[in-house]
């Protein structure tokens, strides 16, 4: 298999399963919209430093350091259009607890997690067709499939913005219903959506174990830089050791999983970008783990903790 094989090759996931996909990812974003309360948004005008921050790290410096390392390492042009794809989504459904985990802000966490999942549903599709276009040999690739940046956007709000109202919906109105769903729903729709990943690789296994290096190493670099993208940024303007910790974890934990989605459903599940985002949804939470074992057994200065 020659290299430009990846990126013309589409991977095999049908309709039924890509259905499935969907459904999941919409059951993901509500169990972690469970937890999510218009204070959340409150918070920005209260403490706007962090969370400005936090939201600048994401949807700018991330795409943009990416962009970087794109240019830098050259991988094929699936792959780098994987990665563009990968940073313009927002945080994952995972950083809030590992956030709680690693000692960081939970609630600047939770709030990153609520304003920029809504900003994604412009964001998303802006950053891919930006920052996609400025590098040549992706560009190419975009100007073949002609995507509708207004289809993309429709979607990641279907996906996104449907799922967050109906969960804060049920906070609001029964607190105590959404914290029973919230522990269950968390836990089995993560599960369920990497045991569809797994599946996705599995059916696809002759084009993961030709790629399997190539592609591991890529994504354990990218995403080492997108955890210190978010740290050096939170450390240069000063921010406190938990929200240093929170804002890090929500810049190296992505929803790659809506990733992996649009990629299938506008790009017919493009080999080098099918692969990248799916290895990233893996690799990703065992990161993020690591990280937040670190960090646990690292207490917070005493200053902090008053």
């Amino acid at each position: 298999m020659t290299e430009t094989t990846l990126d013309t090759l589409l991977i095999n996931f049908d309709a039924e399963a890509l259905w499935v996909l969907n459904v999941a990812l919409a059951f993901v974003m509500f169990g972690i919209a469970l937890e999510i309360t218009t204070d959340d948004f409150k918070r920005l005008l209260k403490d706007p430093k962090p969370v400005l921050i936090g939201v600048f790290s994401q949807f700018l410096m991330l795409p943009a350091v990416t962009f970087l390392l794109v240019f830098a390492i050259e991988p094929l042009p699936s792959i780098a259009l994987g990665m563009f794809m990968v940073a313009a989504c927002p945080g994952g459904n995972m950083s809030n607890f590992i956030t709680h985990l690693s000692g960081g802000n939970t609630a600047l966490s939770v709030s990153l997690t609520a304003i920029a999942t809504l900003l994604a549903i412009v964001m998303t599709p802006f950053n891919l067709q930006l920052w996609g276009s400025f590098y040549e040999p992706t560009a190419a690739i975009l100007t073949e499939i002609a995507i509708s940046p207004f289809e993309m956007t429709k979607l990641v709000a279907l996906l996104l913005g449907i799922p967050l109202a109906l969960g804060m919906g049920v906070n609001h109105y029964q607190p105590v219903l959404a914290k029973k769903m919230s522990k269950v729903l968390k836990v089995a729709s993560l599960l369920f959506f990497v045991l569809l990943l797994f599946l996705a690789l599995y059916n696809n296994r002759d084009v993961f174990m030709e790629y399997v290096t190539y592609v591991f190493w890529i994504v354990v670099i990218h995403n080492l830089v997108a955890f210190t993208t978010g740290f050096s940024l939170a450390k240069a303007f000063r921010l406190s050791q938990r929200n240093r910790r929170s804002i890090t974890i929500e810049t190296g934990i992505q929803n790659s999983g809506l990733g992996l989605l649009l990629i299938f459903t506008f790009f017919d599940g493009l080999g080098g970008m099918a692969l990248l985002a799916a290895f990233w949804g893996i690799w990703h939470l065992v990161s993020g783990l690591v990280l937040a074992t670190f960090w646990g057994y690292r207490p917070l200065s005493k200053e902090e903790l008053i």
